[in-house]
């Protein structure tokens, strides 16, 4: 895979990972906390994925396209959660979500072989 796709999927999951820490911070200081709990719970859960999906990424990890599936569906989760609520930094986490879950389907649905000839890496 080339450097630049492969840094424009790394910049999807750091911003997505600073979104959710944002939003989950935000969700925190809103007068009904009760009522953002799985907000907050998905977008902590979201920024760890997204995270270490950069990070998998980065290392160009055997295991990074598999993880990203699950970084995609993750986000997919937060952004339809974060959508339920009327608060900008809650609409800013979903669109950082969505972006990210692109991301993150392309990576996963690219062959490993695919990968591996365009990282220069051989299959063994």
């Amino acid at each position: 895979m080339n450097h630049v796709t492969m840094q424009s999927r790394i910049e999807a999951c750091n911003d997505c990972t600073t979104a959710c820490e944002q939003c989950a911070t935000a969700c925190l200081q809103e007068e009904n906390v009760q009522m953002m709990a799985h907000c907050i719970s998905l977008d902590m859960d979201c920024a760890d994925v997204c995270r270490n999906a950069a990070t998998l990424m980065s290392r160009d990890s055997e295991f990074a396209a598999k993880f990203c599936e699950l970084c995609a569906e993750v986000c997919e989760a937060c952004a339809e959660e974060c959508e339920q609520h009327d608060k900008d930094h809650c609409r800013a986490c979903a669109k950082a979500c969505r972006r990210c879950a692109d991301e993150c389907r392309n990576m996963g649905e690219q062959p490993r072989s695919s990968q591996e000839s365009n990282m220069g890496v051989s299959p063994h």
